[in-house]
């Protein structure tokens, strides 16, 4: 068997243990989590305005709702910070250039 068959074959036992609960894993990851449904409905609003009043997609909304996908490191920065303080979000959205459509 090559080198890397046997590694393969010695990282299956392993995980095997560790899912037994026979060894720990070297190491694991927290993954961060926001309830996006919950902080838009604590501001009850609706998923288009609560997009449109944070500069976000409707659909990208929808998707973080459904679990279909998840936020990246500074969407889910932005929606703890709306979660905290909404008021100080949509006052410096507000004072933001607008965008000349072309």
């Amino acid at each position: 068997m090559s080198k890397l068959g046997s590694r393969l074959i010695e990282s299956a036992r392993e995980a095997h243990a560790i899912a037994r609960g026979e060894a720990s894993a070297a190491r694991s990851f927290d993954v961060d989590e926001v309830d996006v449904a919950a902080i838009r409905k604590r501001l009850n609003l609706s998923q288009d305005r609560f997009a449109a009043r944070f500069g976000l997609s409707a659909a990208t909304i929808r998707d973080w709702e459904q679990k279909r996908r998840r936020p990246d490191r500074m969407a889910l920065n932005l929606l703890r910070v709306i979660d905290h303080a909404p008021e100080t979000v949509e006052r410096a959205l507000a004072s933001r250039p607008r965008q000349k459509a072309t």
